[in-house]
């Protein structure tokens, strides 16, 4: 997992640490997966680990330098855990960066998608995004709007957060409500 970040010799490796585990673990909260219409598979969780990822990279584009260094080194844990995860499947070695190039550019399209909504205050907009994302196979898929005000919600939050919160790794996000409940 981030095991690779302990390999590093830094001075933001405990801060890295310990953001990265709030981000994945608020990625990891049951309700997503059983009231927001996220499928709980390897894919799914991929899919909300970058949701989770993406929010927290949108927040510190307006920070200091060192509030953007570490976002990136977060984007980078992601990328080893998910390298790590890949490999623990059992996928092979010569497939890995295969995999891993296309994991990433569809990281990226989803940032790009979902800023654009985002950035365009457009909730349906971006249940429309998610849905497309998170049920690629489909047409129609579950509904992703509780999961776009989630989104619109933690936004909102996470612009509050303070930039030493930031900087110390405390950024916190809102916990996920039940469907049917406001989210925030």
């Amino acid at each position: 997992m981030i095991f690779g970040l302990f390999r590093k010799r830094n001075h933001n490796q405990i801060i890295v640490v310990r953001q990265y585990e709030v981000l994945t673990s608020m990625a990891r909260e049951p309700v997503f997966y059983t009231g927001y219409n996220v499928p709980d598979t390897v894919m799914g969780r991929f899919e909300l680990l970058s949701v989770v990822m993406i929010l927290f990279f949108r927040r510190t584009r307006s920070s200091a330098t060192s509030g953007q260094e570490l976002a990136q080194e977060i984007v980078d844990a992601f990328f080893e855990d998910i390298d790590y995860s890949i490999r623990e499947l059992g996928i092979g070695d010569n497939s890995v960066p295969k995999r891993m190039k296309k994991l990433a550019g569809m990281f990226y399209g989803r940032l790009e998608s979902y800023a654009t909504a985002m950035d365009g205050n457009d909730r349906a907009a971006l249940a429309a995004a998610l849905r497309r994302n998170i049920y690629p196979k489909t047409d129609e898929g579950a509904s992703m709007a509780a999961l776009a005000d989630w989104m619109m919600d933690a936004e909102a939050h996470l612009a509050a957060v303070t930039e030493a919160d930031i900087a110390t790794g405390s950024a916190t996000l809102p916990q996920p409500g039940k469907l049917g409940q406001k989210v925030g």
